[in-house]
């Protein structure tokens, strides 16, 4: 298998993002090096982990033996909770750098706003001088509120990039990705398929009957065919490949509206503006 089916979205600062990618959040640190590389060996291009998950040496590990060329790669990390003041966000990306073993990485994110915690605005100044260095190629946020990127505009220089935020076919977030996609920045979906939740939607099984594919790889066209940015995670090399394996099919405009209307504004992870953890 090759990348050569994935398509890309262009960024409002010029680069591009295959839209599909591998995810290893809740991946433990010694299994992440081998399911990064079974990901690489599928075709996956996009490899999506941050400094909270503890596993970015074992993803830049990966990089490094695959033998792939670094450039075809395209790595996002994101930074710490507890790394929300500015000097200390450059000192937790030069740390990000140094684990994956990079002089670059490609998209850079503040993860949580933390509403209780520290102003992100100053965060994100620090990310601006990120990225006006070239270190790392592109800038965004993630779980960022409609208000929390009025703030921005407001106060910074440059826009993000994407806002990566829970999305699926109960959580489909419609109105901040419309106010995203009016501002130039692309929407990013974890948790694509709720946790293994939708995969039981009599909606979505009935949907995956008829086109003659699984429930997951259902939902994950249905995110394709709307625009996000996904990234599924999984340790299990058929599953890899199965969420690979969606560029060969297409969901009718009926089958997408029946998948949208699934909606119950339902969320797997914490509200974005009560989170406000830290790691001790």
């Amino acid at each position: 298998m090759t990348d050569s089916a994935v398509p890309t979205i262009t960024l409002n600062d010029g680069r591009t993002i295959p839209q599909l990618g591998f995810g290893v959040f809740q991946i433990e640190p010694a299994d992440t090096k081998a399911a990064t590389l079974k990901a690489l060996e599928v075709g996956y291009r996009h490899i999506d982990t941050a400094e909270m998950y503890g596993n970015e040496k074992e993803v830049g590990e990966a990089i490094a033996e695959s033998g792939i060329d670094r450039d075809e790669i395209f790595v996002t990390s994101k930074l710490n909770n507890g790394f929300h003041d500015h000097d200390d966000a450059l000192t937790a990306f030069d740390g990000t750098l140094e684990a994956l073993g990079l002089d670059h990485i490609d998209l850079f994110l503040i993860h949580w706003p933390l509403p209780g915690v520290g102003d992100f605005v100053e965060t994100w100044k620090a990310l601006e001088e990120i990225y006006a260095s070239g270190r790392s190629r592109s800038i965004g946020v993630s779980n960022f509120q409609e208000h929390h990127l009025r703030r921005l505009a407001n106060e910074t220089t440059v826009t993000p990039a994407v806002n990566q935020i829970e999305v699926h076919p109960y959580l489909t977030q419609e109105p901040l990705r419309a106010f995203g996609a009016e501002h130039g920045i692309a929407t990013e979906a974890w948790s694509p398929i709720a946790q293994g939740l939708v995969l039981d939607d009599p909606t979505i099984v009935r949907i995956a009957e008829n086109v003659g594919k699984s429930p997951a790889q259902v939902t994950l066209r249905w995110h394709i065919q709307r625009g996000d940015i996904i990234f599924p995670k999984s340790v299990t090399e058929s599953r890899v490949k199965e969420n690979f394996d969606i560029f060969d099919f297409e969901l009718s405009d009926i089958d997408m509206t029946d998948i949208s209307m699934r909606n119950k504004d339902e969320r797997t992870g914490p509200n974005p503006d009560e989170f406000n953890y830290v790691p001790a």
